[in-house]
């Protein structure tokens, strides 16, 4: 088996493990009292069994790298690239989201929490932008466009995932409502988060499939082999 392929699988089966933690957090005491319509995910990480939330978010963070070299490996995309540096963005936010955990607003505003909230909006931004861009680089390879196609609809969904935020923002100034009441932010929280998950494993999957071939099927602007230029194949 090759590396590229490996590391995939390890990618997509550390990231379904991370899923199976923190999905447990849901229905098992005392996490189970949080609700899911409008508390968010962080505050799990605030419970007695916070440490779990926060090795799903690792493991999370560790699959999602796992995946990035396993499409870079693949040679679907280069390693200097803006699609990977998204990806690697948001590897190192969820990282960081663990390091500075989720505060009490209501105690006043505290340097951890506002780095949280902002390492978790660029986590939820840059994957899918990242997702979108690997998938338009590909978009009309003979190969490699369901894949492609697939991903940038999958980077499509998860952006607009996160609109229901950005209008209660928006509409804060006219309403007066604070935006995180204008809206059941737990459930686009997660809603958000399940599409993200999606588009890892989705580039797992490209990835495994990718690395299989024999010879290797290159992506338009992707790694070719030695003495070869991309999109020869």
């Amino acid at each position: 088996m090759s590396a590229p392929r490996w590391l995939a699988i390890v990618g997509a089966g550390t990231v379904g493990a991370a899923v199976l933690v923190i999905g447990l957090l849901h229905v098992v005491p005392p996490s189970s009292a949080i609700s899911p319509y409008r508390r968010t995910i962080s505050e799990y990480a605030l419970t007695e069994v916070g440490v779990l939330f926060n090795v799903g978010v690792l493991m999370l963070a560790a699959g999602s790298v796992a995946t990035m070299l396993a499409v870079v490996g693949a040679g679907l995309v280069p390693r200097r690239s803006a699609g990977v540096a998204a990806l690697l963005t948001w590897s190192v936010a969820l990282a960081v989201v663990v390091y500075f955990p989720k505060h009490n607003w209501a105690v006043g505003p505290s340097f951890e929490g506002t780095v949280h909230r902002y390492a978790g909006v660029v986590a939820f931004l840059s994957l899918p932008i990242g997702a979108l861009l690997i998938g338009r680089a590909s978009w009309s390879h003979p190969r490699w466009r369901g894949y492609a196609r697939w991903i940038w609809g999958l980077g499509l969904w998860s952006s607009l995932c996160f609109t229901p935020i950005v209008a209660a923002i928006v509409a804060q100034r006219w309403t007066g409502v604070p935006w995180w009441q204008a809206i059941p932010l737990g459930a686009v929280e997660r809603a958000l988060t399940l599409s993200e998950v999606g588009i890892v494993l989705a580039l797992a999957w490209w990835a495994a499939r990718a690395a299989a071939e024999d010879p290797p099927v290159v992506a338009q602007g992707g790694a070719a082999p030695a003495g070869e230029a991309p999109g020869m194949r």
